[in-house]
C-alpha cells in the first residue's frame, strides 16, 4: 500500500518478535489480538507519536513526516533503541485502538451521498458510526474534482480531493446537509493538541499527501462544529433511529473501515437496527445505509436506500479513498 518505510520496519519487527527481541517485549500479551485489530499499524502509530512529540530524535532522521528522508534499513537500529528505551510508553500506546480519520475516504463516500441526494431530492441528515474526530462528517466542506474539469463542493476549501477514475453519478446534483452527528467509543477532538497528535500519528509517516489532507481538514474542523458522542455503535444508532423520522429529510447512516473493529454480535445488531428502521421509511422520510468497507484487495462503497432497500455498489476504491471508480 505504497509505504516502503512501514513495510521495511514491520518486516524487521516481525523477525524481531520471532527472535524474542525488544519488539516482542513491547508486544507481549497481544499475540491473541484479532487480525483485524491492526496490531502492526497500532505499533507504528505508537512509534510515530513519539517521533512527532520529540521523544524519538534519532528515529526522526528517517521519518518524512518531520522533514526527513525515509530509509527503513537505516531507521531500524534507531527503532530498536526506541523500543528498548520507551518500552512502557509504547506498550501503553499500542493498547489503544487505531484512530485513523482518513479524509480521502470522503471522495469515495461522496459517490453515495450524491446518489441519495439526487434520488430523494431531500436534504441529508448524517449519522456516522465510528466517526473518530468527525472529519468525514464535514465532507460537504471540501472540494472535489473529477477528470480535471468537473468540480463541486466548497471552492474556497483548502481540502481538494481529486482521486477519481471516472465521474460519479449525479456529480453535478445539489446536496444539502441538514444535520450531522456521529459516535465513537473513543472520540477525538480535532480542536485539541491531543486530538491532532493522535490523528497525525495514525497516518503512515512516509505518505505526505495523506498528512497534508489531514492538516488541511483540521483547518476546516476548526470552523465547522460537529457533535461526536462517546458511545457504542449499536445502542447509539438504535436510540436515534427509534425517534420518529422528520419528514422532508433523508437520513444517511454511514461508516468507513469500521465493520472490522466491531465484534460479530455488534455487527449483527447494527445491521438489524438499520434494516428495521428501513422497513418504516417513507418517500418523505427515507433512510440510506452507506458503507465503505474492505472486499478483497480494495473497498466497495455499498448503498441501501429505503423504501425498497436494494443493495448496490456505487463505487470501489483503495482503503484510503484513493483511485475511486464510480460504478456509473
Amino acid at each position: 500500500m505504497s509505504s516502503p518505510l512501514y513495510t521495511g520496519l514491520l518486516e524487521r519487527c516481525a523477525e524481531d518478535v520471532a527472535a524474542h527481541g525488544p519488539a516482542a517485549t513491547v508486544l507481549r500479551g497481544h499475540g491473541a489480538d484479532p487480525p483485524d485489530s491492526a496490531l502492526g499499524l497500532r505499533l507504528m502509530a505508537s512509534v510515530h507519536r513519539l517521533v512527532l512529540d520529540g521523544r524519538a530524535p534519532e528515529l526522526a532522521h528517517y521519518y518524512p513526516s518531520v522533514g526527513a528522508r525515509a530509509d527503513p534499513a537505516a531507521a531500524w537500529p534507531a527503532l530498536v533503541a526506541l523500543l528498548e528505551e520507551h518500552a512502557e510508553a509504547i506498550r501503553e500506546l499500542v493498547a489503544r485502538p487505531l484512530q485513523t480519520n482518513e479524509v480521502g475516504r470522503s471522495q469515495a463516500l461522496l459517490c453515495g451521498f450524491l446518489v441519495v441526494a439526487a434520488r430523494t431530492g431531500l436534504p441529508l441528515r448524517l449519522l456516522e458510526v465510528g466517526a473518530s474526530a468527525g472529519l468525514n462528517l464535514r465532507w460537504d466542506h471540501y472540494r472535489y474534482e473529477a477528470r480535471g474539469r468537473r468540480r463541486r463542493g466548497d471552492p474556497s476549501s483548502p481540502v481538494r480531493l481529486c482521486s477519481f477514475d471516472g465521474v460519479p453519478e449525479a456529480f453535478g446534483a445539489p446536496a444539502t446537509v441538514a444535520s450531522r452527528r456521529g459516535c465513537d467509543p473513543s472520540p477525538l477532538d480535532p480542536a485539541t493538541e491531543e486530538g491532532r497528535l493522535t490523528l497525525t500519528s495514525s497516518i503512515w509517516a512516509d505518505q505526505l499527501h495523506r498528512l497534508r489532507h489531514l492538516r488541511l481538514a483540521l483547518e476546516v474542523a476548526r470552523r465547522v462544529p460537529v457533535e461526536i458522542d462517546r458511545a457504542a455503535a449499536g445502542p447509539w444508532l438504535a436510540g436515534l433511529l427509534a425517534e420518529p423520522a422528520a419528514a422532508g429529510v433523508a437520513t444517511v447512516v454511514f461508516h468507513s473501515i469500521v465493520a472490522q473493529y466491531l465484534d460479530p454480535e455488534e455487527r449483527r445488531h447494527l445491521e438489524e437496527t438499520i434494516t428495521a428502521a428501513g422497513s418504516t421509511a417513507t418517500q418523505r422520510a427515507p433512510l440510506a445505509w452507506l458503507r465503505m468497507e474492505p472486499e478483497g484487495a480494495e473497498c466497495a462503497v455499498r448503498l441501501s436506500l429505503w423504501p425498497g432497500g436494494e443493495d448496490e455498489i456505487v463505487a470501489r476504491s483503495g482503503f484510503h479513498g484513493d483511485g475511486v471508480r464510480p460504478s456509473r
